[in-house]
């Protein structure tokens, strides 16, 4: 009888899990097109009322303001294709795949569950990776946006702290939205735009703080930041355009909650599939209830 490495085997679920988004998903370049360019309409939008607001405006100041606001939109934009991807492509998928008949097959397989999840989310930052790229390229060209880079090494450790934060995040929803069963697309829906807000993909966060929101807008700013991608927007901003100091906190504590974030939605990840597991052991189902 041949002994598998469960190294090995772990690594090639991860890949197998992975492979549904790294090289099928990119197999029709259309999709790349349209995922990638689509989505400048709805920047285009917020780009056109910032344009309005400074319309007639033309001191160096107001066009720096001008230029780093645009900016935000782009980059608002940029994540927002990790976010839904983590929401619908992430979170929802345990869910589908046991609509599918599929999930019997995972549970079975001699392989780590959270291995699984990882190939998922190592597929889906590839894939969307790839058309947010293409959205950011479209977006500067289109609209002229000038970013000043400084520190690369800072830029690079943030954006990676909010994917893994960010998609640990989406592992630990996989678990709990099947077990919810049928409300999975109802919160997927529900998290959706709020978040939107809340994270200030399309302004800068901390305009929340204003105090003609009252303590209300301060809480909102601040609960809204324990999704990662208000906080890595909020610290990318800050890098790309340091004339235009908006931010909620400063790079350096953001990059430490990003951190923080990273252990501690991937241990909840690994304690609710586990949850999940024992579930399935136990009672003989995936669900909170019987559905």
């Amino acid at each position: 009888m041949t002994t598998v490495n469960p190294v090995v085997l772990n690594l090639k679920a991860v890949w197998g899990r992975a492979y549904v988004r790294v090289v099928g998903a990119n197999r029709e370049p259309s999709w790349i097109f349209f995922d990638g360019i689509l989505p400048l309409l709805g920047i285009a939008a917020y780009v056109f009322i910032y344009k309005g607001f400074f319309q007639g405006r033309t001191s160096p100041e107001a066009l720096r303001d001008l230029n780093a606001l645009v900016g935000f939109v782009v980059l608002g934009g940029v994540l927002i294709a990790f976010w839904m991807n983590v929401l619908w492509s992430m979170a929802s998928q345990l869910y589908w795949e046991k609509e599918m008949g599929n999930l019997q097959l995972y549970m079975i397989a001699p392989m780590s569950r959270m291995a699984l999840l990882a190939g998922m989310a190592v597929g889906g930052i590839f894939m969307t990776s790839v058309r947010a790229f293409v959205t950011l390229i479209a977006g500067v060209y289109v609209f002229g946006v000038v970013f000043t880079l400084a520190n690369p090494w800072m830029l690079i450790a943030v954006f990676f702290a909010t994917l893994v934060s960010l998609y640990g995040l989406g592992m630990m929803f996989s678990s709990l939205y099947l077990l919810w069963g049928r409300e999975a697309w109802n919160m997927s829906a529900l998290l959706e735009e709020p978040i939107f807000l809340v994270s200030g993909f399309y302004f800068p966060i901390k305009t929340l703080t204003d105090p003609r929101f009252g303590f209300g807008g301060r809480a909102v700013a601040f609960g809204g930041s324990i999704i990662p991608a208000g906080l890595g927007l909020d610290a990318i901003r800050q890098l790309l355009f340091p004339n235009f100091q908006y931010g909620l906190l400063t790079v350096e504590q953001e990059l430490l909650l990003l951190v923080v974030f990273c252990f501690v939605f991937l241990i909840l990840a690994r304690l609710s599939l586990a949850y999940l597991e024992k579930l399935a052991k136990r009672e003989g189902r995936l669900t909170s209830r019987h559905q």
